[in-house]
Parts: structure tokens; sequence; C-alpha cells
């Protein structure tokens, strides 16, 4: 099968094996992968694809994935938590802080010293935040779905060190996917 390309706003907070994201998953009818897939299930490209309208938290740690759907959740709440984690990384004095995202979500971060990157030499790229990085703890409990018998199991997530330029970055052009 085709791969079906997926767009849409994602902000994601980690690295490549330990993160917490919040996606809203936008599929074009008119992709190739999408129309075949369609064609698979019976229905249309159209059909298939949705209204690309449904927020959802995707998890990883350790090499073990999953997450889940936030139906009624509107751009607004997403938004908030993103524009809150902003302001906390701006104005972090080098002290932990937290971010609380409601009954979902919430960010305990704390100091992890300079940002470095892969050749060990400073890591930051400019901005606010000055080359400090931070590590954060996401505790993410699903709601409950009487379907599945680990829904409503609390599950926690700690990301390595996170430069805060970078970060500061990501969660500006998630905030512009909003706009």
């Amino acid at each position: 099968m085709s791969p079906v390309a997926v767009g849409g706003p994602a902000l994601f907070i980690g690295t490549d094996t330990d993160y917490v994201a919040l996606v809203r998953p936008e599929l074009d009818p008119a992709d190739p992968g999408v129309r075949q897939a369609a064609a698979q299930a019976g229905v249309t490209p159209e059909e298939f694809a949705g209204a690309g309208d449904t927020w959802a938290v995707l998890i990883e740690h350790d090499g073990e994935g999953g997450g889940f759907e936030l139906p009624g959740v509107r751009d607004a709440e997403p938004a908030d938590f993103a524009e809150r984690l902003r302001a906390e990384l701006v104005a972090a004095t080098g002290g932990p802080f937290t971010v609380d995202g409601g009954a979902l979500l919430r960010l305990d971060a704390r100091p992890a010293g300079p940002a470095t990157d892969d050749a060990g030499t400073d890591g930051d790229a400019g901005g606010g935040g000055g080359g400090e990085a931070y590590v954060f703890t996401a505790h993410v409990t699903p709601p409950d779905d009487p379907s599945d018998d680990d829904a409503g199991t609390p599950l926690t997530v700690e990301t390595g060190p996170l430069p805060v330029a970078g970060l500061l970055a990501d969660l500006d052009t998630f905030l512009g996917s909003l706009a």
C-alpha cells in the first residue's frame, strides 16, 4: 500500500524515542495513497479522509507508543496550552515549572543545564530562553473507554534535554499553523 501523507497542526515535545504530541491529522483526499486506501476500504476518498477536526494525543516511551483521540476539543484548547508553555519558557529563570493541560495532560519541566547539539556544542539557535535546556515529564491520562482495559490508566513519559530555543521555534510554528 502507498504511504498516506498526513498534514495538520502538530506539536511534538520530546525526542525520537520519548515524546508526547498534540496532533490534528488532516488527510488530503487527492493524495494517491488516500485514494488507494479509500478504494481498499470501499469508501470515497472524502469519507476516508474525514473532517480532519479531531485532536489526538500521541505518546512514545522507550519504543512503545500509543495515543488516543480527543473528541470535542477545539483548536483554542491546544493553542492555549502551547501559549502557556511558551510563556513559561520565555519567563523561565532556570527553575522548574508546570503547565497544566487539564485532566488529560500535565507537563512538569526542570532545567537540564546548557543545551548542546549532536556535536556537543552550544545548541542555542537564538531566540528567547538562551542556550538552556529543559527535561519534561509528561503526565498523560487517557479518557475512560469501556472497550479498552488500559484506558484511563495514567502514563508518564520523560523526555531527554530539549533546547529552549528549538522548542520555542516549534511552539511558534505550531501556533502559526492554528492561526
